[in-house]
């Protein structure tokens, strides 16, 4: 069991649009609290203009963000969906297919709220990893730039 966790936060640790702050002790934490699920290729993980419970976690195997009037994307392991449901605690502003089968992590709200009342630091870092991720999506909607800040190069390498 505890190979098996290492490997998922090494998987979680190395995506580079996935939570690039969080430590081996975060992941630790994470990965024992969190429920693991497996969803069948096509299935709905979100669906626009429905609540989410939280958050999932990508450990293997791709999933599509549907937007209308928008170039799909495409999600992989270590990545997170349903973070901007999560942050706003409303409904989900774009639906996400499995594309493959997948394994992943589901984190609900009130577990997430536990784990950072417990860990405040964890906290910090998990949302410090988000507002990086959802500006780096951004930037990537909004189209190229020949100058990214500081901050998002050392998160590239």
């Amino acid at each position: 069991m505890a190979k098996i966790l290492a490997q998922d936060a090494l998987i979680l640790s190395s995506s580079k649009h996935g939570l690039i702050y969080l430590t081996a002790n975060d992941w630790a934490l994470v990965a024992d609290k969190a429920k693991r699920v497996q969803v069948k290729e096509g299935t709905i993980l979100i669906q626009k203009g429905k609540r989410t419970n939280g958050v999932y976690l990508l450990l293997k195997g791709s999933a599509r963000v549907v937007i209308p009037s928008q170039a799909s994307r495409i999600l992989g392991a270590g990545e997170i969906c349903g973070e901007m449901s999560f942050l706003e605690d409303s409904a989900a502003s774009a639906s996400v297919i499995a594309e493959t089968d997948i394994e992943a992590y589901h984190l609900d709200r009130a577990t997430l709220q536990s784990l950072f009342e417990l860990f405040p630091h964890l906290g910090s870092r998990f949302y410090r990893s988000l507002a990086t991720n959802l500006s780096q999506r951004l930037r990537e909607l909004i189209g190229p730039s020949s100058e990214r800040p500081p901050a998002m190069q050392k998160s590239s390498s």
